[in-house]
């Protein structure tokens, strides 16, 4: 449990708390001094000495970010990818698959935009079909009606763990359950998820997991990470290759790496590498499970606070509710919104249908406003968001 000592100090120990309050986490966090002090150093390195024998004399720290990755999701080093982003490593995932015409992917209607495209996209070179898995009244994904979907055709099951808007977490491990039975291939979008819920890729069973670090993990931005099982990783041929993720070994011949590296290229940001270790490190120091629960009670909080003002409509949906909390206020737009808060020094984010397209639609909103917490957030930042939220309905 985090006590109100350690909140204090997780805020010093982040400046951007004095300056504003900071509710739009799940766009992209505040990274604590630890992180900016690990790229500045590396920066200031590089300036002095040079990029690449900077890299030289802190090769063992820049691997060492493997590791630290890999126990935040309890994996193995040799299973982790760094790349720029959580699109880049869900893309790296995706197109690594032999798809075949006749193949069919398995989606959820909360999946973020980027992903339903791809889905939509490779259709136009592959005959593969999209199902979707129904919801339950409650926002939860139908883990039934997934058992009767399962057949020789699925190639894979593809799946938004938090999704952008609308508070759910996705029961990840119930559809793992259902794909290690099936043999079917699960890819888990963790990019809201990784550095807020317990991430478990053994307990969950996901054979790819994406993840972003400037969200939750509170990393700088341009970072990412793809855990691939070891299991699998033969199965998988990357769509782009460079002297890094393979050799040259003859005139006419190459051999691709066998860890998750072959997903990555040479050239990267080790400044920023750095400052991901340190964000992962930082949450290891913490422990996720009082991260989790920390943040499950601030935007438990701001659900009931918000919900009561009137013309305030919360639109969250599940049973188990992350720290994204969504609405809407009633004659406002929700870019209205947001640029009032903003004017009041309040951070939130808005997200329309274009975003999450069927989950929008399906649920007949337009547009909403994305109210994120985190774990150094406070009740006293709440109450101030919800007066103001009062102040400008009148």
């Amino acid at each position: 449990m985090l006590t109100e000592k350690y909140i204090q100090r997780f805020r010093k120990e982040t400046p951007g708390t004095d300056k504003v309050i900071h509710f739009n986490n799940a766009g992209s966090s505040l990274p604590p001094q630890a992180v900016r002090h690990a790229v500045i150093n590396y920066l200031e390195e590089e300036m002095t000495y040079g990029g690449y024998e900077t890299h030289e004399k802190y090769a063992e720290q820049i691997t060492g970010t493997y590791a630290s990755i890999a126990k935040l999701i309890n994996a193995s080093a040799e299973e982790i990818a760094l790349v720029e982003n959580a699109t880049a490593a869900w893309h790296a995932a995706f197109q690594a698959i032999d798809w075949q015409n006749g193949d069919v992917i398995i989606a959820t209607q909360a999946d973020y935009a980027t992903n339903y495209l791809s889905y939509l996209h490779l259709q136009r070179k592959v005959a593969v079909e999209i199902k979707v898995i129904p919801n339950k009244e409650s926002g939860e994904l139908d883990l039934a009606a997934l058992e009767n979907m399962m057949d020789a055709s699925v190639k894979l099951v593809s799946i938004t763990h938090m999704p952008t808007n609308g508070g759910l977490t996705v029961d990840a491990e119930g559809v793992g359950e259902i794909t290690r039975k099936h043999g079917i291939l699960y890819l888990l979008d963790a990019c809201q998820s990784v550095g807020q819920y317990p991430l478990d890729v053994d307990k969950i069973g996901c054979d790819m997991l994406s993840a972003t670090g400037r969200k939750y993990m509170r990393g700088p931005r341009g970072t990412g990470f793809l855990y691939v099982r070891k299991s699998v990783l033969p199965k998988l041929t990357p769509a782009v290759i460079d002297l890094h993720s393979a050799e040259w070994t003859g005139k006419a011949t190459y051999s691709i790496r066998k860890d998750a590296k072959k997903f990555e290229n040479w050239e990267g940001n080790r400044a920023n590498t750095l400052g991901l270790k340190a964000a992962a490190d930082y949450i290891l120091e913490i422990g996720i499970n009082n991260i989790w629960e920390r943040v499950q009670h601030l935007s438990s909080v701001l659900r009931e606070q918000i919900s009561q003002v009137k013309g305030v409509t919360v639109h969250d949906i599940g049973e188990v509710k992350s720290g994204i909390v969504s609405f809407t206020v009633e004659g406002k737009s929700a870019a209205e919104v947001k640029t009032y808060l903003h004017s009041q020094g309040i951070n939130v984010s808005w997200t329309g249908v274009p975003n999450t397209y069927l989950d929008m639609t399906a649920r007949q909103l337009k547009e909403i406003v994305r109210a994120s917490v985190h774990y150094y957030n406070t009740e006293e930042e709440i109450e101030v968001f919800t007066a103001t939220l009062k102040e400008m309905v009148g």
